[in-house]
C-alpha cells in the first residue's frame, strides 16, 4: 500500500480539521483538540501541523471574512484536499484491519 505517513498528532490535527468542515482555524483547532484528547495543546503546535499537511496537499487554507471580533483581521480557515479524505481512509482502514486481528479482545477499562 503507497500512502503518505501521518504522525499522531498530524492525524488528530487533520481529523479534526474534517470534522470542522470549513470552519477550522488555529484557536478553535487548539480549543477542539485539547477537549477531545484532554491534552495541552498550544497554537504554535497546530500551526506547525497545518504547515506541515498543507505542505503535503493534505489540506488547504483560504482567508476569510474580516470579523469585529478580530479587529478587522482575517482567519485563515483551512479545509481537507481530496488527497488528505483518501490519507485518513487508509489510516482508518489500517486501524481497523488491526483492531479486527486481535484474537481476544483486551478490556480497556482496566486502570493501572
Amino acid at each position: 500500500m503507497n500512502r503518505a505517513y501521518l504522525g499522531e498528532f498530524e492525524e488528530i490535527v487533520l481529523l479534526t480539521v474534517a470534522a470542522l468542515d470549513g470552519n477550522a482555524y488555529g484557536v478553535v483547532l487548539t480549543h477542539e483538540i485539547a477537549e477531545q484528547t484532554g491534552r495541552s495543546v498550544r497554537l504554535n503546535q497546530i500551526h506547525s501541523a497545518l504547515q506541515r499537511l498543507e505542505e503535503k496537499g493534505m489540506v488547504k487554507s483560504d482567508m476569510g471574512e474580516p470579523t469585529a471580533e478580530r479587529g478587522g483581521r482575517r482567519k485563515r480557515l483551512y479545509s481537507v484536499t481530496a488527497y488528505g479524505q483518501r490519507t485518513l481512509q487508509q489510516v482508518r482502514e489500517v486501524r481497523e484491519n488491526l483492531w479486527s486481528r486481535l484474537v481476544k479482545p483486551f478490556n480497556l477499562a482496566i486502570d493501572l
